[in-house]
């Protein structure tokens, strides 16, 4: 089906509104990893495969990350109304501003992320409202999987009103496929999942990033 007149095809939504409460004093997606903001890292392995990028984030976040990526792919910034509501209000809020009619979400501390792989999981979409990782069959890595950016959306949406916190809930209210590990493994290299949370595992990337 082709895309809505004055839609793009495929949008990356890029998670950086969490405080980075493990990380120090510092935000961690304009840290310096191994020579690049590590927010600059993310959005330069999304831009090869998709039309646009979304950065989520807090209002004070939106001058230090536009500085990060000066010089990089063009992005918009969609702003949390309300601050500290969690990833899932994350999620809507940087759908809401996307034009794709199908958005990857990725965190901003994934910086290894394969594009490969992400290039997978939209073809796995196709015709669903989503297509969502699971490892150790029970694990749903839902902030690196594509969503139909409206019904996703809407979804959160009616997740939060209910109280809930979890970023699993609003996939019971769609169509979704999942991508079992068997099938991760032949496509997707272990590193895609990697999450920075801690000065020690920053560290550690940047020692890899290095060599």
């Amino acid at each position: 089906m082709p895309p809505e007149t004055g839609r793009t095809e495929r949008t990356g939504v890029v998670l950086a509104g969490g405080h980075s409460t493990r990380f120090g004093d510092q935000d961690k997606a304009v840290a310096d990893l191994a020579g690049t903001p590590m927010i600059r890292r993310v959005v330069d392995r999304l831009e090869p495969i998709v039309d646009e990028i979304v950065v989520n984030c807090r209002d004070e976040q939106v001058s230090p990350i536009d500085a990060a990526l000066e010089g990089g792919p063009e992005v918009s910034f969609a702003v949390d109304p309300v601050p500290d509501r969690g990833p899932m209000a994350g999620i809507m809020t940087g759908l809401r501003e996307a034009t794709g009619e199908y958005a990857v979400v990725v965190a901003c501390d994934m910086p290894f992320i394969d594009p490969e792989f992400i290039d997978s999981l939209f073809d796995r979409a196709a015709g669903h409202d989503a297509a969502v990782p699971r490892l150790d069959d029970q694990w749903f890595q839902t902030t690196q999987a594509v969503y139909r950016t409206t019904p996703m959306a809407t979804a959160c949406e009616r997740a939060l009103e209910r109280d809930e916190r979890k970023i699993i809930e609003p996939l019971f209210d769609l169509d979704y496929v999942v991508v079992d590990e068997d099938e991760i493994r032949e496509d997707a290299p272990n590193e895609t999942f990697e999450n920075v949370n801690t000065l020690e595992e920053f560290e550690a990337a940047a020692r890899r990033l290095e060599d």
